[in-house]
């Protein structure tokens, strides 16, 4: 489902219900609203049970099918718009933030060590080298 408010979607059900309600001559099925919007069929019910809850929409559920008709459209404008954070969102970013600032910390403790390491190495070469290059060039002990 995309990320669009229920406001959006509310307007999106109720036309597709007016259009195919013109087109047919008849309520619509669930089944044509969600393929006419390209949602599917479980977030086409969750949604019009959020609009019927609402009291915009009427739900009916015949032998096998459910068919549905525009109930009262201006309660579309009682309804939030803007994408509502969740408790959900809310600790989900509270954890990403942790674990992210906990993950910060750690790499940069291991790209000091790391370095503190490369430094040493480098070191330990240097001294090395020096100590090679003071042999080959010390003069060489006169013999008596």
């Amino acid at each position: 489902m995309e990320s669009k408010d229920l406001y959006s979607q509310a307007h999106l059900i109720v036309s597709a219900i007016r259009v195919l309600e013109h087109q047919t001559l008849a309520p619509p099925a669930i089944g044509e609203v969600c393929r006419m919007l390209g949602y599917t069929l479980e977030q086409g019910h969750l949604l019009c049970r959020k609009l019927k809850e609402t009291g915009i929409i009427n739900v009916v559920a015949v032998s096998f099918d459910t068919r549905l008709s525009v109930k009262d459209h201006l309660l579309i404008e009682d309804l939030p718009r803007g994408i509502q954070e969740t408790h959900l969102d809310r600790e989900l970013k509270a954890f990403q933030d942790r674990e992210g600032t906990a993950k910060e910390k750690e790499v940069t403790a291991f790209k000091a060590k790391q370095d503190e390491k490369k430094r040493a190495l480098f070191a330990e070469i240097e001294k090395k080298l020096k100590g090679s290059l003071d042999q080959k060039f010390s003069p060489a002990p006169e013999d008596p």
